[in-house]
């Protein structure tokens, strides 16, 4: 069965990175959940834009793929830029929206994670004084109304760019924001918090870049690989940012490449008729 992860927040983690900064990723074992199907995962996953980009999901879920050999996983979208955790609220749409189709995965799917990135949007005007009390009600009843008590929880620190220059320079309070997210994970049951450290963004100042987004969602996985919570950049993220890119791709992989490559008009169909017959030819000898 796919093990599936709900992707929940702002803007950081639906994905804001530039796609063509980094090595695509396609692997038929990642799965999103898009019109009610389980997909092959391509990028961007959360598409709650159309400036959406790279996020941390990717790596990710190559990451989980790279350990358990033969399992599947499953991205649940479900994450809104420039949301506050207002708006995360447990008689909101976006809360509301999220449990749907948690459940609606788990129809066949285990659902084995919730991955949080957010608070941006709160890190100003005092809000961080009452972060802790709010997220700790929406945490509580996502649980209850998944019936998952102790679903880890992984918590993203917010990049420590913030506060100085373009959209990401109103967010002046960020640090006291991170220091509520952390607090949380450390005295909360099956939280884990994710450090932020070294990552950096986009010319924006705001949105986390696609090379750190790859960095972040290796130290997301590590968290809930170890259960435990990740202080310190990895020592090896540098190297493994392209974790999924020294994989011989399967048939199915290369031919959804092609079809790709078709529909956005990189290929004409009588190119696209030729590489179909070389993959074919390849993978019957």
């Amino acid at each position: 069965m796919i093990k599936s992860f709900l992707m929940v927040g702002q803007s950081n983690m639906a994905g804001r990175g530039f796609i063509q900064d980094v090595v695509p990723i396609y692997n038929e074992r990642i799965k999103m959940l898009r019109n009610g199907r389980w997909q092959m995962m391509t990028e961007p996953i959360n598409y709650d834009r159309p400036v959406s980009g790279i996020s941390l999901a990717g790596s990710f879920a190559a990451a989980w793929c790279h350990k358990y050999k033969e399992d599947e996983i499953g991205l649940i979208p479900c994450a809104e830029g420039g949301s506050t955790l207002d708006e995360w609220a447990v008689d909101g749409i976006l809360f509301r929206h999220a449990i749907n189709e948690a459940k609606f995965a788990m129809e066949n799917s285990e659902l084995a994670g919730i991955l949080w990135h957010q608070g941006e949007s709160d890190s100003f005007g005092g809000k961080y004084k009452d972060y802790y009390k709010k997220f700790l009600l929406i945490i509580n009843n996502l649980r209850k109304e998944l019936n998952l008590p102790n679903i880890p929880i992984i918590i993203g620190e917010l990049g420590d760019y913030l506060g100085r220059e373009g959209f990401g320079k109103g967010s002046i309070e960020y640090n006291l924001v991170n220091r509520e997210l952390k607090n949380f994970a450390l005295e909360q049951e099956n939280c884990y918090f994710v450090t932020a450290s070294n990552l950096t963004a986009n010319p924006d100042g705001i949105h986390i870049n696609a090379v750190s987004q790859r960095k972040f969602g290796l130290r997301y996985f590590e968290a809930f690989s170890k259960q435990k919570h990740i202080m310190e950049p990895l020592v090896d993220e540098n190297k493994l940012i392209d974790i999924d890119s020294n994989r011989t791709y399967t048939k199915a992989e290369q031919i959804y490449r092609k079809s790709s490559d078709l529909a956005l008009g990189k290929i004409t169909y009588n190119e696209f008729e030729s590489q179909i017959m070389y993959i074919n030819k390849n993978q019957n000898e």
